[in-house]
């Protein structure tokens, strides 16, 4: 049969936070925000359709004090034959999405009820986040009818975010849920007939954890965007608060600007930026730089990692003597995004997002929707973004030349710069407009309308083995880079294994040098990123600092008084400030002339400095807190995630990763070692002597330990 028009019928399940017609409350607490807005949204946009008939919003109805009436209210009609339908399930009060699962199957039967008292069968159900796809595989299997799905977040990836935050596994299961979430998840993704994200990267980075990973079922649709919030300048902007405070910093404020927006966090790449426009008098000539990094007060009251961030960038300002070129305003108002993006669009300038990592990319569809060009990172949404409206240019987020040469070449050509802007425009509406995104909903709905009945669809089985029980750890320069053709059968190995083994890589490099090596030499992006031999640890896919671990390390450690004992020490040199970071302070050191690793201990110790000292190829020395190595950071993570030391690998070749090798992990030392700093590990048993260098001495120790095997349990005597 074919989809008649006005036939279709959508019933759309967003259970948890509190969803209106008007006013919504976003921010109001973590269950009320971005998902609540995009339902609602969709529901409208889906609304005025002429194929639809009609759209439920299914949610839960609250009777509440804390809260407003409007969310007690039964029925409310959005127009278009749109409703939001708010049912009972468990206590009338507000409670969060946690609390919620076992009063999900109530809801499950009184959305049932209800539609069995509407005398209609809709054509489909959209479930949103894990708790509405635990309550649609019941709907849409007693109904006969298709499940779509759309994440929102996922369990798994929340998993190593909280971890990362220093939670043990026991307090996220009691205060998240967790396990009951990502069974819900991996049952959702077993029966849907299609899956919803936002960008490819989700896929393949997010959705891949599961063992219903199934991207042939799975769709981008990018989310809309409010283009009535966000157009191109009308030349009302610059006579705003926000245009009269970015003037105050500007020498030449008639100059194009050099736009972005971000959170003051690490992983946004900020300081980059700032290093690729101080290092370009070209650029500094052309066009002014504006930072826009959060709201602050006092610095000293922001969070350590903020601070760090925040400081750094006011010096590199400094470093660069970029007064008067660069603008970084304390304050904003969320009503003056849209002016910034008009402003920097009237002066035709360029915004961009430099992020290390970016899984969307919200900010470039909203700068394209205000007519101005963009410029952003190659890793994520970007990409889509880009490759839909051809507006703007990717770049290396690490490399500064290239980063300055983009904006260069953006800002220079007048003509291009009004294509670049008028195509984004035009595609915005094309591709990021509600209106786009319920068309091509539709599009990718309506083949499966066609089928007719769907008979209920049996949960595949899950894979016996348990999610993520071992792990390879690697280090980066030694085993990893000195040989590119064995990278192409560690890769494949890495990936064929992904479900059932996390991968990491310990390195004595600092997050962005790592980085620029891993993307270099193509090497699979690990789950766990231990930089700075093991001071700092990032997770994937978007490499969440662990937190936690940072506040950990700090303990006795003081780097100016390590400096200072150091500071007249013959045969060392501290290394350029690209080497150094907030735990690791690193010098070369010449054997002949400087005194040995013990001397230098105990003339630490002498100072009153409890630290660990590491040597690496003879010449570099790396002075780290008592409690960070490569060594303690694998075993942090290894008791963080459950996993015993017996099914980790350690892969080392140099005196820095001698920690890692010895113990109770699996351990294999490449053939192209340093054999002096690792004549120590000659005698112990359970460390492998590969007879292959660099990726395939790895590759051999997996083969030697029958490290992906079947089960972890001893063979029976």
């Amino acid at each position: 049969m074919s989809v008649q028009k006005k036939q279709i019928y959508i019933v759309l399940i967003s259970i948890h936070g509190l969803i209106r017609g008007k006013d919504l409350e976003l921010g109001r607490d973590a269950d009320t925000g971005g998902q609540s807005k995009y339902v609602l949204e969709l529901a409208v946009a889906l609304g005025k359709c002429p194929e639809v008939s009609r759209v439920d919003l299914l949610t839960r109805r609250v009777v509440d004090p804390e809260v407003d009436d409007d969310y007690a209210i039964a029925l409310e009609s959005l127009g278009n034959n749109v409703s939001i339908v708010r049912l009972d399930a468990g206590p009338e009060e507000y409670l969060r999405k946690e609390e919620l699962w076992d009063h999900l199957d109530t809801f499950a039967d009184n959305a049932l009820n209800y539609l069995h008292e509407l005398e209609q069968v809709p054509s489909l159900i959209h479930s949103h986040y894990a708790d509405s796809g635990y309550v649609g595989v019941r709907m849409a299997g007693q109904l006969g009818i298709p499940l779509v799905h759309t994440g929102h977040s996922l369990g798994r990836v929340k998993r190593r975010r909280l971890l990362a935050t220093g939670l043990k596994p026991a307090q996220i299961e009691e205060r998240y849920n967790l396990t009951r979430r990502i069974q819900a998840e991996e049952d959702t993704l077993g029966t849907a007939e299609l899956v919803i994200t936002s960008t490819s990267q989700e896929i393949e980075e997010q959705y891949g954890f599961y063992d219903h990973y199934q991207p042939e079922l799975m769709r981008v649709v990018p989310p809309g965007t409010d283009l009535d919030y966000f157009q191109p300048a009308d030349g009302s902007e610059g006579e705003t608060a926000i245009a009269a405070e970015l003037k105050r910093f500007l020498s030449m404020p008639e100059k194009p600007l050099i736009l972005a927006i971000s959170r003051p966090d690490e992983r946004k790449n900020i300081t980059t930026l700032i290093e690729a426009f101080g290092e370009s008098e070209v650029l500094q000539a052309m066009a002014n730089l504006v930072i826009v990094a959060g709201n602050r007060n006092d610095i000293h009251e922001m969070e350590s990692a903020v601070q760090t961030l925040l400081t750094e960038l006011l010096l590199l300002i400094d470093q660069y003597d970029l007064y008067g070129k660069v603008a970084y305003p304390k304050h904003h108002l969320p009503d003056e995004v849209p002016i910034l993006y008009r402003l920097a669009a009237a002066s035709q300038g360029v915004f961009i997002n430099p992020a290390l990592t970016e899984p969307f990319g919200l900010t470039l569809i909203e700068a394209a929707a205000s007519g101005l060009p963009i410029v952003a990172t190659e890793d994520g949404g970007p990409r889509d973004i880009i490759g839909n409206c051809k507006n703007g240019f990717l770049i290396d987020p690490l490399d500064t030349e290239v980063i300055a040469a983009t904006l260069i070449e953006v800002l220079s050509d007048q003509q291009s710069w009004q294509q670049l802007a008028d195509n984004g425009l035009q595609g915005v509406r094309k591709y990021y407009a509600w209106s786009a995104h319920a068309k091509e909903y539709l599009q990718h709905i309506t083949p499966i309308l066609e089928q007719g009945a769907i008979p209920p669809k049996a949960v595949k089985g899950r894979r016996p083995m348990r999610y993520h029980d071992r792990a390879i750890f690697s280090d980066l320069d030694q085993n990893l880079l000195g040989d590119p053709e064995s990278i192409t059968d560690f890769n494949r190995v890495i990936r064929g294994q992904r479900k059932i083994a996390t991968f990491g890589i310990a390195t004595g490099r600092r997050l962005d040098a790592a980085l620029r090596m891993i993307k270099k030499y193509r090497i699979p992006q690990p789950d766990v990123l231990m930089t700075s031999l093991g001071t700092e640890i990032h997770y994937a896919p978007n490499l969440t600092m662990d937190t936690a671990w940072k506040k950990h390390i700090d303990h006795l450690w003081t780097p100016q008084a390590v400096r200072r004992a150091l500071a007249e020490l013959p045969g060392i040199k501290l290394q350029p400030k690209v080497q150094q970071s907030r735990f690791k302070i690193s010098y070369f050191i010449d054997p002949d002339e400087a005194p040995d690793v013990d001397e230098i201990i105990g003339l630490l110790h002498q100072e009153d400095q409890t630290v660990n000292v590491s040597l690496a190829f003879g010449q570099y020395l790396d002075i780290t807190p008592v409690r960070a190595s490569k060594g303690f950071a694998l075993r942090y993570f290894a008791n963080l995630w459950d996993i015993p030391l017996e099914h980790v690998l350690a892969a080392g070749g140099s005196g820095a990763d001698e920690d890692m090798m010895r113990g109770n992990t699996l351990a294999v030392v490449v053939a192209n070692r340093h054999e002096e700093e690792l004549s120590g590990l000659s005698d112990i048993d359970n460390i492998y002597f590969a007879k292959q260098p660099y990726a395939r001495g790895i590759l051999e120790a997996i083969d030697h330990y029958d490290f992906f095997r079947e089960s972890w349990e001893p063979e029976p005597t």
